[in-house]
């Protein structure tokens, strides 16, 4: 029995970059299901009894939906969401590469593995791919994008943004 209240990161998501269910881009959500991500979104860390009792559900039947959400990659974890100055990494850069036709795939495998790489996308556009690094400092952010993201094959060239200020969205509305 998976226990919901334990905090993890995962990146599953990375595991294909087609995602986990080929051709397939939506799962059917009801009101009860969007509900439920709104509440988890919002707090991981509740309990499946809590979280039952906020939606106006049995235990068993949040239980289920919990499980079922995650078994279709609805939910691909239960993370703690960081302030990443407070945390150390104060200079952070969005990195755009143009790359090798077929060369995805294998680059975004290497360019995950890479630290203080946070996030890896394949764009249309003037690039192909926009990478969102977080690193300590300017020195750590120079290492990352020139020893490390122009070794890996396939990578053409890159340009560098760094990051003045961030805000953080609203997001979807699960709600409604």
């Amino acid at each position: 029995m998976p226990n919901f209240n334990v905090l993890e990161s995962n990146v599953s998501e990375m595991d294909s970059p087609t995602g986990p269910v080929p051709g397939r881009t939506a799962v059917p959500l009801d009101d009860t299901d969007r509900q439920i991500l709104a509440r988890l979104l919002k707090d991981a860390r509740q309990s499946v009894r809590a979280l039952a009792e906020q939606v106006h559900i049995s235990r068993a039947n949040a239980y289920t939906r919990i499980s079922r959400l995650l078994a279709e990659g609805v939910i691909t974890g239960f993370t703690a969401q960081l302030n990443p100055k407070r945390a150390g990494l104060g200079t952070s850069a969005y990195v755009t590469l143009s790359t090798e036709q077929a060369a995805w795939r294998d680059i975004s495998r290497e360019l995950r593995d890479i630290p203080y790489v946070e996030h890896v996308s394949l764009v249309t556009g003037d690039f192909d791919v926009l990478v969102l690094v977080r690193a300590p400092d300017n020195e750590a952010l120079r290492s990352v994008v020139l020893e490390r993201i122009h070794c890996v094959a396939g990578v053409r060239s890159t340009r560098t943004w760094l990051v003045f200020d961030e805000v953080r969205g609203r997001g979807a509305d699960w709600t409604g």
